[in-house]
């Protein structure tokens, strides 16, 4: 059956079928969490469609049985099969999970660990049939219902223990007595579902926000009530109308390309998610209701194939590494947008876990394969990304962004970029620091160098002990170009130094898919003392006259040369603060970590011009001549 069709055909018909059903008042939802983009029926007519008996969730028996059929001719589920198998004996002789908070705030490395063991044990069960799968399951589940609570207080550990309450209910169902049904009923309502109730009735917290923390809550809390509908249908009725309002706050977010403001890695946590909840809706109901139509949601599964660099690393703008992405979502993105690039990258990358089997997709499919753009703009989170060509590990790739400080998990890194070549990364993001540093997610945030302007590779313009760009900024990318032989991207950066600037535009060049041009132009109506910096794990050789830079790593060489204004010059120093800068206590050491910086005091009007052009062993260092021009006529 097409799922689009199906889907959408279920939706069509419930407005003229469901007004005949009884409505309990018990049911009636809250008034809307926004004005909807798309209508969700009432509560009584979300569990009319429910399939009855078990399982139900994200695959059905019939699911698992052709999935097992496929080992005999698929020696790469096969494989896949076995490697967890391997992981499920490791799970059958470890201690069931603790009650920890280590750092006094979140369960939530315990949450993941029930769900991981639950999908490990759960799959393997359903396929093998291991009746001891099922009793490793339950002193895994039971040991969680005995938990105090599930730490509502960081209500993502909730949520993510109530889905693997909620996959291990419906895939062990029959494995189970009437008295363990019940007990793992009673957890998930008590310590997940009811609290949630409260959350939906009341409109706060994480049913009211537009990032990952919406996603993953309704997400987990929504798979509990499709597992629990018969048990406690006003209960359940309520919190699935509910959950369906308000993921789309979040879903609206992948408009218009589908990028995500978070950064990849917590795309990979929103959609994985966003995904399993769909995933769950159309196994358990017969539609998503038209929520998998969000703009930009089909195109999600690009936004990590472009940000993956030709090292796996990715682009990690915001609170993120840059160890490459492995999201089984990306199968199931693939099934339904009928989009197999999306099952190529994830087919790369995966290790694999229990979803990658059940959502499998067939073929090799590439970027290159199917002749995918080299460069990208991802509209709404302003992001450019360009390379030299798909499928090569020393290709040349830049991710540059623009964007949004007030985006959650953001840093001030307004006009930042990482650049690899020759198979290294030369420009990086170091990432997040340690959350649990005092005010890391509130006043003290912007104290903190890895989240600063001058922890980033941008600009710092008249450095001080306050936030280094405005915390408030929001901006663009201006113009983005693509042709075989020059990709630019221009931003607009401005409101990030307004207290210090009337103009700052950045653009990143890709010229002739083997030099990179950074150029910046600043317009100060009183001189301004400017910063540029650049982070790199590179060795750093600065040439007499300053003027150049040969960085040096794994054999391979890049060469940095400033090609305007002339009296700019390049210095080496420490990723640390300025002396300006705060330097609060217990914040990460970046040890082996260099700046290649320029300082100009007291300026008014300045273009800055570098150049990053990769050396080959044919190569000599030689300044590289290009035309200078201001950013408005590239």
């Amino acid at each position: 059956m097409n799922y689009s069709t199906a889907s959408n055909r279920l939706f069509a018909i419930f407005y003229f079928l469901f007004p005949i059903l009884p409505l309990l008042s018990a049911l009636s939802p809250s008034p809307a969490f926004a004005a909807d983009t798309i209508p969700i029926p009432q509560p009584a007519a979300i569990l009319a469609l429910l399939h009855k008996g078990h399982p139900r969730l994200l695959a059905s028996s019939n699911d698992f049985s052709h999935l097992k059929a496929q080992f005999a001719s698929n020696t790469e589920l096969e494989s896949w099969h076995k490697d967890i198998q391997s992981k499920a004996e490791q799970i059958i002789t470890a201690q069931p999970s603790r009650y920890e908070i280590p750092d006094g705030l979140r369960l939530l490395a315990t949450s993941r660990r029930v769900v991981d063991r639950i999908y490990i044990l759960g799959l393997l069960y359903k396929l093998d049939g291991q009746q001891r799968c099922a009793d490793r399951a339950w002193k895994e589940l039971e040991a969680a219902a005995n938990f105090p609570d599930w730490n509502t207080r960081h209500f993502l550990d909730t949520a993510e223990m109530t889905h693997a309450f909620a996959i291990g209910y419906d895939w062990f169902y029959e494995a189970w007595t009437p008295d363990q049904r019940s007990r793992v009923e009673h957890a998930m309502i008590e310590k997940g579902l009811k609290p949630a109730l409260s959350l939906y009735r009341e409109r706060r917290y994480w049913t009211r926000m537009k990032h990952n923390w919406n996603q993953v809550c309704n997400g987990g809390i929504g798979m509990g009530a499709l597992a629990l509908a018969e048990v406690e249908p006003q209960i359940c009725g309520e919190i699935l109308h509910d959950a369906l309002e308000s993921i789309q706050l979040a879903m609206a977010e992948f408009a218009p390309d589908g990028a995500w403001k978070e950064g990849p890695g917590y795309w990979n946590y929103a959609t994985s998610y966003n995904v399993i909840f769909l995933a769950g809706l159309q196994s358990a109901l017969g539609t998503d209701f038209g929520l998998s139509q969000f703009a930009g949601f089909s195109d999600t599964g690009l936004f990590p194939i472009y940000l993956t660099g030709p090292l796996g690393r990715t682009f990690n703008y915001a609170d993120g590494g840059d160890r490459e992405i492995r999201a089984p979502q990306m199968f199931w993105l693939a099934r339904r947008f009928e989009r197999p690039v999306f099952a190529g990258y994830e087919r790369q990358v995966a290790a694999p876990a229990p979803l990658d089997l059940l959502w499998s997709v067939p073929g090799e499919t590439t970027p290159k394969s199917v002749r995918l753009p080299l460069d990208k703009y991802f509209r709404g989170a302003e992001v450019a990304i360009f390379r030299s060509e798909w499928g090569n590990p020393k290709a040349l790739f830049a991710g540059f962004k623009a964007g949004d400080n007030k985006a959650n998990h953001s840093h001030l890194d307004l006009g930042s970029f990482v650049f690899d070549a020759q198979g290294a990364r030369w420009v990086i993001d170091l990432g997040s620091d340690d959350y649990n540093l005092p005010g890391y997610f509130g006043a003290q945030r912007w104290n903190y160098y890895r989240l600063r302007a001058e922890g980033q590779n941008t600009l710092v313009l008249d450095p001080s002990p306050s936030p280094d760009q405005d915390p408030a900024a929001s901006t663009r990318i201006i113009r983005f170009q693509s042709n075989p032989d020059r990709a630019f991207a221009i931003a607009d950066l401005t409101p990030a130094y307004k207290k210090s600037a009337q103009k700052v535009w950045r653009g990143l060049a890709l010229l002739d898919r083997d030099k990179l041009v950074v150029q910046d132009e600043i317009q100060s109506q009183k001189p301004a003392d400017l910063w540029w910096f650049m982070h790199t794990p590179a060795a750093i050789k600065v040439e007499k006259d300053g003027r150049a830079a040969i960085l040096q790593q794994a054999g391979a060489r890049l060469r940095a040369s400033i090609l305007s204004p002339e009296t700019a010059q390049f210095q080496i120093m420490d990723a640390n603060p300025l002396p300006e800068s705060p330097h609060p206590e217990k914040q990460a050491r970046n040890d082996n970590i260099r700046k290649l910086a320029i300082h100009l005091p007291d300026i008014k009007e300045t273009r800055l011009t570098v150049l990053l052009f990769p050396l080959t062993k044919e190569a000599k260092p030689s300044p590289q001549k290009l035309t200078l021009t201001d950013l408005s006529k590239w």
